[in-house]
């Protein structure tokens, strides 16, 4: 039953960033924004992370039937969604690749020598990092603008980076409920960014802090 959800919400996903993707791109195409540009190959890009990881399951419900989806195909999705996770984060709020705070390297580089066991332990830090500093950066956007687009940029990025974090903790607990929870998370924070992104492309204001209320 568990497998089946997994498989469901994938699709889910796919379909929610397809869709936050093609507003993207209608924001573009109306207003030439660089910034939408971004987006759109941010969304593009988690869809088909979603998609890489649905055809796995699909593939493993109805050929393979091994039990367990390819670690590699789980690998090769997340990969691609991080890719996402970097457009969406430098498109609003990241100036630099790497934060000048020792305070936050201190909490980084720890991650990435304890997640070193495999490369999706460290694909999903990478992108928990990005997403956590991408929502403290929008944090303090909001409290110096009070615009309610960026509180809802914020909560998708923390939303995702939330997911991110439990899907982690999915590899510790395997047969827990971790990762349909995981994957849950990163739908509800891609349908809080669906809100901003839609005023964008059907008004064609700025995108998240730069935004009318």
């Amino acid at each position: 039953m568990e497998f089946i959800l997994e498989n469901i919400l994938n699709l889910i996903g796919f379909v929610v960033g397809l869709i936050i993707g093609i507003f993207s791109y209608v924001g573009y195409k109306n207003t030439g924004s660089p910034t939408l540009f971004r987006l759109t190959l941010a969304f593009f890009s988690i869809s088909i992370g979603f998609f890489v990881i649905w055809v796995g399951y699909a593939a493993e419900s109805f050929v393979i039937k091994s039990g367990q989806i390819e670690r590699w195909v789980q690998t090769l999705g997340i990969g691609i969604q991080t890719i996402g996770y970097f457009f969406i984060a430098f498109s609003h709020s990241i100036k630099a690749f790497f934060p000048k705070s020792r305070y936050f390297r201190s909490i980084i580089f720890p991650l990435f020598i304890f997640s070193g066991s495999s490369v999706e332990n460290i694909i999903r830090s990478i992108s928990f990092i990005v997403l956590v500093y991408g929502t403290i950066e929008t944090v303090i956007s909001y409290i110096e603008g009070k615009k309610k687009s960026t509180l809802f940029v914020a909560s998708g990025l923390g939303l995702l980076a939330l997911g991110e974090f439990l899907g982690w903790y999915s590899l510790v607990f395997p047969e827990s409920i971790l990762y349909p929870v995981s994957v849950s998370t990163k739908i509800v924070g891609l349908l809080a960014l669906f809100i901003p992104v839609s005023r964008v492309s059907l008004r064609g204001m700025k995108f998240a802090s730069d935004a009318e209320e």
